[in-house]
């Protein structure tokens, strides 16, 4: 199983060597410690929204970018584990795939919470 933690670490990491930044440097724009910004990195430790939002300020990234990111890579890491055979999934945990594939829409029992947000 794939920790979201260690998603966002990889992430934090790959955009700060993108960068070529040192862990230095960006420790000390976020004004955090050297060590628990390695950690964050490793996945060691969980990060607060406003450590995050720190961290994400001294790589001048907008905080929803990184969220996005790891996002994809935690979508990614479910595909490769997901079962392949519907057969194998209870039918309880089922999402109704084939109405999503006909429509080209997702339905609305799937995500009520984003339909409530756009009729808003």
């Amino acid at each position: 199983m794939v920790l979201l933690r260690q998603l966002l670490g990889d992430v934090l990491r790959r955009l700060r060597v993108r960068q070529s930044r040192t862990l230095r440097e960006v420790s000390t724009l976020a004004r955090v410690s050297l060590g628990y910004l390695s950690e964050v990195e490793r996945g060691q430790k969980e990060a607060s929204s406003e450590l995050l939002a720190s961290i994400c300020g001294a790589l001048g990234v907008p905080l929803s970018q990184v969220l996005r990111e790891v996002s994809d890579q935690f979508a990614l890491a479910e595909l490769q584990h997901a079962p392949v055979l519907a057969g194998d999934v209870p039918e309880r945990e089922r999402l109704p795939i084939t109405e999503t594939v006909v429509s080209g829409a997702i339905p609305d029992s799937v995500f009520p919470e984003v339909n409530d947000m756009v009729a808003a």
